[in-house]
């Protein structure tokens, strides 16, 4: 030992730091989970990919911006940010940010395909919830090419490859792109076992289609009938065009904060409670035992709901409103099952009835969903989150679910990931002050900070 030097008693444990340096309590550090808000939401428009369009960067500041803006907070009161993304180098989330300021934070970039943007959700909720950090500034942003997805790699296995060669032994391969034959091949199963048809799957596309006209941030606005939909050209098996999600460029952002950092700044006026959320991935019998449904999530869906349903304290009865994973209206009538809204085999009943859209039990996709609002994948499970924060707060003018206290967001990436969140405004807090800028649900003109 040198002589002079300090030690600390031999059983004294070494200072939690967080993301800041300062020193926290064991009690902040993760032992006892902390309760989790969104303070502040927003979003670009989703457009259609374009070289025109501005660059990611541009598109991913203005949606922290304007979510900074809606929280009534600055971005040096940022901890830590957790940027999603798919198409694009390394570090793209620390080039974005910078557009915001430079304060030497932590910048961790996400990509988990479909699933990254409330991936980076999920990963910023940790590190709250564990005492890490105060506030964290979730971020998902993608440039995209037109057309359906594509590898960028061609010089090694795309990390589906496993999945598409599963479904090839049970249903062969067709001429069409992967992602709606997967889909497709869903909806034949479910069709062929639950005696659903493609009328349910075109009932659906046209239902958020509709949906969309009130949402100003969707690519499409347009309004298409059952029979529109059904007549458009075809793509694989039932899925007709309308009824396949778009690429898109566009950006979106949330804050996640504790409940110490809502008290110092006064944010309780538009925190929003993430009361449960989980992220799960492909089981062993998604190739042990494949079924085309299983093979494009449906098991991880339905694990992910049960355990998110348990931690939030609330069964799926009680929802209100759900922003779920879209991407082609396949998914969402076999999701219907998987989280619970139906019974199994109860999708196109509950389809027939209307209780998926206002004035039935929940309104499924108030925003126009992945269909019509658009697919920037590192974007979209933080549009979604967006959405359902507005919803609850009660700003969505034409589009507003009456009463919705209640929301459950469903984001699925193939290869596999999936994510479920449950949030509800707290009830002690409706009432008090909003700290913000006027919410932005029903777009806005550009965020200056």
């Amino acid at each position: 030992l040198l002589s002079g030097a300090s030690l600390s008693p031999p059983h004294s444990p070494p200072p939690l730091l967080n993301t800041r340096g300062a020193t926290v309590s064991r009690e902040q550090s993760g032992r006892m989970p902390r309760r989790v808000f969104v303070v502040g939401v927003g979003m670009t428009d989703f457009l259609k990919p374009s070289k025109e369009n501005p660059e990611y960067f541009t598109l991913a500041a203005e949606a922290g911006k304007r979510a900074l803006r809606d929280a009534g907070i600055q971005y040096w009161d940022v901890d830590t940010v957790v940027a999603g993304y798919c198409y694009g180098d390394s570090t793209c989330g620390q080039r974005s940010v910078y557009e915001m300021g430079m304060t030497g934070i932590p910048v961790v970039n996400v990509n988990n395909n479909c699933a990254t943007g409330s991936t980076s959700l999920w990963i910023g909720r940790g590190l709250v919830s564990g005492g890490t950090t105060e506030c964290v500034l979730a971020l998902g942003f993608e440039k995209m090419d037109p057309g359906s997805l594509g590898s960028k790699f061609e010089d090694r296995e795309n990390p589906c490859e496993k999945h598409f060669l599963a479904m090839a032994e049970i249903r062969g391969v067709g001429a069409a792109p992967p992602m709606p034959q997967m889909f497709g091949n869903a909806a034949l199963e479910h069709m062929k076992k639950h005696g659903t048809t493609k009328s349910h799957l075109a009932k659906i596309a046209a239902k958020n289609h509709r949906h969309s006209a009130n949402n100003p941030y969707s690519q499409f606005r347009d309004v298409y009938t059952e029979e529109e939909v059904a007549a458009s050209r075809k793509v694989f098996g039932p899925l007709t065009k309308l009824q396949c999600c778009p690429t898109s460029d566009g950006a979106a952002a949330a804050i996640l904060c504790s409940e110490d950092f809502v008290n110092k700044h006064r944010l309780h006026g538009r925190a929003v409670e993430v009361l449960g959320m989980s992220l799960r991935t492909d089981s062993a019998a998604t190739f042990g035992d494949p079924t085309c449904m299983r093979l494009v999530g449906y098991d991880m869906s339905r694990e992910a709901a049960v355990a998110c349903l348990a931690e939030a304290g609330v069964g799926v009865g009680s929802v209100d409103v759900v922003e779920l994973h879209d991407c082609f209206s396949a998914n969402e009538m076999i999701t219907y099952e998987a989280i619970g809204l139906c019974e199994e085999g109860g999708a196109g009943k509950f389809i027939d009835s209307g209780a998926n859209t206002y004035g039935g039990r929940v309104v499924v996709n108030p925003s126009g969903g992945l269909i019509s609002k658009g697919h920037p994948l590192g974007a979209t499970g933080l549009a979604q989150c967006a959405e359902l924060c507005w919803q609850l707060r009660g700003e969505c003018a034409a589009r507003q679910v009456p009463n919705a206290r209640v929301a459950l967001q469903h984001n699925l990436g193939l290869g596999g990931a999936v994510v479920v969140a449950v949030y509800r405004r707290p009830a002690e807090w409706k009432g008090r002050e909003v700290k913000g800028a006027p919410s932005m649900a029903m777009g806005g003109g550009a965020a200056k900070l």
